[in-house]
């Protein structure tokens, strides 16, 4: 099986959700024997080379800034899909497949280029996004306009892979004719199950610093908690666009010092720093998985998250079980989750743990490749 990864990002370069599925999914299809390249932009030293295992990596497009304003750079997505349409033009035919997520302009090139090599198409539908929030997000005519090619996209002939249920239903809704296959497992699993360590007071966030996912919230959130944790502190992971609001909001609320907020980290960094912490607070309006919350319970640590339309997180957390569900990123709302966190003591980080290991085997990567090699031949 030949296999094309066209993702513009390369994790660890840049870090997310999708960043670790297409490089966990790229290095563990290498390993089972497949032959796998991933299209990307060039995020590396060219001198030392992007250095993955059984993935030939090729940069079709040269460095650039990834965001703009908060947004993905429209100027850095037409860029690489012109670069991915001629690769796939003249070396498309060495691939079966080639897969790409959804609601990028790389997914048109894609399509673009398939009449001339005949590959089939696997599109990653971490999100199908609502009319209402498209006009939020590009306003106006650019909003509309994105709402159109979504629709366009969704009806056009490809194999669906949707990572919630709350996205596939929506798929199905914009009129999607071709078959649509839920995964949930997207994370390389620990070798041993969830042994919890005793919790510090600390308050983990892990993620990007967009608007989406709130990151300021987290830290008023725990200034009103140590009203009632006064030991309580914060480590804020990640960077962009709204960092600036974080570092404001520590020296204004006084709370350098109980707050950091050290920007990109290393894996084991985090992961060291999450397992010991209270919770995991994931204050995310917007979510196609959520996938730091499996990560989180894997090492036996509850996770807060919000209510909201567009939230797909909401399923990997039963209230009360692995985490908090709070109705708002309000401050307070937050405080309070954290509050029931701290309330719950080891008995919540015990059934964490149990959770995990119930869903250990649906969550994981090994059970979708199955289910992935199932997609690519039929």
């Amino acid at each position: 099986m030949r296999v094309c990864f066209v993702f513009d990002c390369l994790y660890p370069h840049t870090v997310g959700g999708a960043e670790r599925w297409y490089r966990n999914l790229a290095e563990s299809l290498g390993a089972h024997g497949a032959q796998v390249s991933y299209l990307t932009l060039l995020q590396w030293d060219p001198d030392l080379g992007a250095n993955v295992p059984n993935v030939e990596v090729v940069a079709v497009a040269p460095r650039m800034k990834l965001y703009v304003d908060g947004r993905r750079s429209v100027g850095a997505q037409v860029r690489f899909s012109l670069g991915v349409f001629r690769h796939l033009v003249i070396h498309g035919g060495r691939y079966d497949v080639v897969q790409t997520p959804a609601l990028h302009t790389s997914l048109l090139a894609v399509l673009a280029a398939r009449p001339f090599r005949h590959f089939k198409v696997v599109v990653d539908w971490f999100e199908v996004w609502t009319r209402e929030y498209w006009l939020e997000y590009l306003s106006g005519l650019a909003g509309r306009l994105g709402w159109l090619a979504q629709r366009i996209t969704a009806r056009s002939r490809h194999e669906a892979l949707c990572f919630s249920r709350l996205h596939a239903r929506r798929l199905e809704q914009l009129g999607h004719r071709g078959g649509i296959t839920l995964v949930e497992g997207l994370s390389v699993m620990p070798e041993e199950d969830p042994v919890p360590v005793p919790a510090e007071p600390l308050v983990v966030f892990a993620g990007r610093h967009i608007p989406e996912k709130q990151a300021p919230a987290v830290v008023q959130a725990v200034a009103r908690a140590r009203e009632r944790i006064p030991e309580l502190r914060a480590e804020i992971f990640g960077d962009g666009p709204d960092r600036g609001e974080v570092l404001r909001l520590i020296e204004t609320l006084g709370l350098d010092g109980a707050v950091t907020a050290p920007g990109f980290a290393e894996a084991d960094e985090v992961q060291g720093t999450l397992r010991r912490a209270l919770c995991h607070l994931f204050p995310s309006r917007r979510e196609g998985y959520g996938l730091v919350v499996v990560e989180a319970a894997a090492l036996g640590t509850p996770t807060v998250v919000i209510e909201g339309p567009d939230n797909a997180a909401l399923e990997l957390v039963v209230d009360g079980e692995n985490g908090v569900v709070a109705r708002s990123a309000e401050p307070q709302e937050l405080a309070d989750a954290i509050l029931r966190v701290h309330a719950a003591g080891p008995e919540l980080r015990s059934s964490t743990a149990a959770w995990f290991r119930r869903n250990r085997e649906r969550l994981s990567l090994e059970s979708t490749l199955e289910t992935l090699n199932d997609v690519y031949r039929r």
